[in-house]
C-alpha cells in the first residue's frame, strides 16, 4: 500500500494569520518617567497591554476600557430583568393582559432604575 501525503491535511490548532494582520513591525517610543507611567496606568484601568493601549491610541484616537465590575454587574441584572419582562408579556398574551399588569410595572420600573444608575 502507497500512502500518500495530502498536504492539505488539517493539523489542528489556530488557523494562521495572514500577512496583514500580524504584527510584525516594533516601533520604539522614548518617554519621559511622567509620560511612561501615566501611559502604565492608563493602560491598566483601560485593562489592556501597553501595545494594545497604543495601537488603539493610534487607530482610535481613543482608548474604550473594559466594563468596570460594576456595570458588568448592572449589565447582568438587566438581563435577568430582561428575560424576566419576556415571560410576563409571554404570559399575559397567553392569558390576559390584566393578571400581569401589576408584574410587569413592577418589572419595568426596577429596568428604568436600573437604567438609571448606569447612566443610559
Amino acid at each position: 500500500m502507497e500512502h500518500k501525503e495530502d498536504k492539505k491535511h488539517n493539523k489542528g490548532g489556530r488557523p494562521k494569520k495572514g500577512a496583514t494582520e500580524k504584527l510584525t513591525y516594533r516601533v520604539a517610543v522614548k518617554l519621559a518617567a511622567a509620560d511612561y507611567f501615566r501611559l502604565m496606568t492608563r493602560a491598566y484601568e483601560a485593562g489592556v497591554s501597553r501595545s494594545e493601549y497604543m495601537r488603539e491610541c493610534f487607530l482610535n484616537g481613543h482608548v474604550k476600557g473594559r466594563l468596570s465590575e460594576e456595570h458588568a454587574t448592572h449589565v447582568r441584572n438587566l438581563c435577568g430583568m430582561a428575560n424576566n419582562l419576556n415571560q410576563l408579556a409571554r404570559r399575559a398574551n397567553a392569558g390576559g393582559f390584566y393578571g400581569e399588569r401589576d408584574d410587569c410595572k413592577v418589572a419595568v420600573a426596577r429596568i428604568h432604575e436600573l437604567l438609571n444608575k448606569i447612566g443610559i
